[in-house]
């Protein structure tokens, strides 16, 4: 059985973490550096860093906040959030990153997905796929939640993974913040049409929100809301999927 990887994300916006429901009423959460620095201590196995405004605001990854980070992690390190080319992303990998997470630019143009697996390797590169319910089934959002499309997401995590992309890091935004779970019925479509991990994101609450995630195929779990608010810990995260039967790195 594979490890089950435990990842805190960081959305930042100005240096600083925030934290919305829906992607929408956006309070802060506190400092990335010091939040970074503590996810690591508790066991975290990787953290996400999600600049949600670079896109939106046509402008770059703050680098500085990716560097302040990796100054004190020594934990893989994935950053999204205005990467457009494979300019930016060198930039965001000399920064401190291990791996680059696209959503918006790639749903723009695929072949920016196959540029970065050509250059940087499939295990550097992470399609970041929001998805929101539609009749039965969910279509694709970009540009940090703002604009809809008609795309499937089954369709297009099928493609991404096609073009290189390592992994998926998909979010219900319909649950995001919500702390009401993850959104089973997605998760378990995704996984079952994809074969590169799928990294579930988007409403966990608890250890047992989680279990349930990864029931349905999800490779790792994501969370903000539940470690930034401390309604539990990684450690005790950790201990609960162990105790659940699922392989987790203590």
């Amino acid at each position: 059985m594979l490890t089950c990887r435990v990842i805190p994300c960081l959305d930042t916006t100005d240096g600083r973490v925030v934290k919305g429901v829906r992607f929408q009423q956006l309070r802060d959460a506190g400092s990335p550096v010091e939040l970074a620095a503590r996810y690591e201590a508790d066991g975290a196995d990787e953290l996400v860093i999600l600049d949600v405004t670079a896109t939106t605001s046509s402008r770059d990854h703050a680098l500085e906040t990716v560097g302040a980070i990796r100054r004190v992690l020594s934990i893989p390190l994935t950053v999204g959030g205005g990467i457009r080319t494979v300019s930016d992303a060198v930039a965001v990998l000399e920064a401190g990153a291990d791996k680059v997470a696209v959503n918006t630019a790639a749903y723009r143009d695929p072949t920016v997905i196959a540029a970065l697996a050509d250059r940087f390797g499939a295990q550097c590169v992470t399609l970041s796929i929001d998805a929101a319910a539609a009749g039965d089934g969910w279509t694709v959002v970009v540009r940090a939640g703002t604009e809809g499309t008609a795309r499937s997401v089954v369709d297009w995590a099928r493609t991404g993974a096609a073009l290189g992309a390592g992994e998926s890091l998909l979010t219900s935004i319909d649950r995001d913040g919500t702390r009401s779970g993850y959104h089973l019925p997605l998760i378990r479509s995704v996984a079952s049409q994809v074969s590169v991990p799928v990294v579930a994101s988007g409403g966990a609450k608890t250890p047992q929100d989680m279990i349930a995630a990864i029931a349905m195929g999800a490779d790792a779990v994501l969370a903000a809301s539940m470690f930034h608010d401390g309604d539990t810990t990684i450690a005790e995260t950790k201990q609960a999927l162990r105790k659940a039967g699922v392989e987790v790195r203590l």
